[in-house]
């Protein structure tokens, strides 16, 4: 009798166990995304400054460049000047005027925004693996093929850019955006290669490297698993760098007339340039590519600089304010003891001092100076 009882307690026991282990399951699931979410936030919010300026000026023009050709109130290509709207100014029709043919160069800037960061990426994504490649393997074997591989790498960054660009750009004739992608990846990785290579041969002495290697790991994994995802932030930087070569680049060889045949930033400012825009005073016609360009630019270089500290702690650090009274401070800002005497009145060679800022020229009317 005790022994059923036993027997019935104990499964109504466990039966009640696994109920509050399923409801809590049922509850911890959608708990468990919201955590997520809020990790994803926070994190966000914890990022530097730099950071979230320049990723969101990097999100509105990848979403302007997307959506661009949907949203575009004129079609771009239609060729057909009207020499009723020839370079207008901006107007409630057309808000950022119209081009020497009477095209609309709001529709113009947003189908053109598209292919140019396109060929920004492809040369960033081109440069950098190259890059990954001759770096990791140059700094991990090191001997004769580190030599080789350097040799390479230094007759690439010897070899005069511009010229090179502008002659194979003439011989390939405007093949499109990939062509000029490719033609600009030639000599956008010897930079972030040589850095690779160098941060490459400090890992391969470390003690996880020599370990891998004790359990039997090829080469190849070692650089692939062990080596590379250590750089993240190295490679990164790099190819943030390498698609903003790769649009300024583009441009650059647009202005001055190569493949200016599909709609672009930089065939815009060839054509306003061509057509003496700049000293006809149509301001409007090549101002919105040239910021376009200058700003997702700006939003590269903030974002990059936001990489910089997140993985460097000390630049995270020394970036932070911390309040000493009403003022605000960083840890790199100079003690403000002399400030505080100077503040209270006192007289002679200490308050000179601080009055005319400890500098140079307040230590010439010291008092030894002046005797």
């Amino acid at each position: 009798m005790s022994a059923q009882l036993t027997t019935g307690m104990g499964s109504d026991q466990s039966n009640s166990i696994n109920n509050t282990a399923a409801n809590a399951l049922k509850i911890e699931a959608p708990t468990g995304r919201k955590s997520v979410i809020k990790r994803l936030i926070s994190a966000y919010r914890n990022t530097p400054r730099k950071f979230k300026v320049g990723l969101l000026i990097i999100v509105f023009f990848v979403l302007l460049s997307v959506i661009g050709p949907f949203v575009r109130p004129y079609n771009p290509n239609s060729n057909l000047t009207n020499p009723n709207i020839v370079n207008n100014s901006p107007s409630f029709s057309h808000w950022l005027g119209t081009d020497y043919q009477g095209n609309d160069v709001l529709s113009e800037v947003l189908v053109g925004t598209g292919p140019t960061l396109l060929l920004g990426l492809i040369t960033g994504l081109i440069s950098t693996t190259v890059a990954i490649v001759i770096g990791v393997l140059a700094g991990y074997y090191g001997g004769i093929f580190d030599h080789i591989l350097s040799l390479f790498t230094n007759v690439f960054l010897m070899i005069p850019a511009l010229p090179l660009l502008i002659v194979l750009e003439a011989f390939l004739q405007n093949n499109g955006t990939y062509t000029m992608a490719l033609v600009l990846s030639v000599l956008g990785w010897p930079w972030g290669a040589k850095v690779i290579r160098a941060q490459t041969m400090s890992l391969r002495n470390q003690d996880f490297v020599a370990a891998a290697k004790e359990t039997g790991e090829s080469n190849f994994r070692i650089m692939a698993i062990e080596i590379t995802p250590r750089m993240i932030s190295l490679i990164a930087s790099g190819f943030i760098y390498a698609v903003l070569y790769g649009i300024t680049a583009s441009v650059g060889l647009m202005f001055l007339g190569f493949d200016t045949t599909a709609i672009t930033l930089g065939g815009m400012l060839f054509n306003a340039q061509n057509q003496v825009a700049i000293q006809s005073g149509y301001i409007w016609w090549y101002m919105p590519p040239a910021l376009i360009v200058a700003v997702f630019g700006m939003g590269l270089v903030l974002l990059n600089y936001g990489l910089d500290e997140i993985g460097n702690p000390r630049l995270r650090d020394a970036n932070r304010y911390g309040k000493l009274g009403r003022k605000n401070m960083r840890p790199s800002d100079p003690t403000p003891v002399l400030a505080l005497l100077s503040n209270q009145g006192e007289k002679g060679f200490l308050s000179k001092l601080t009055s005319n800022g400890f500098s140079r020229r307040s230590l010439e009317t010291s008092p030894k100076s002046e005797g």
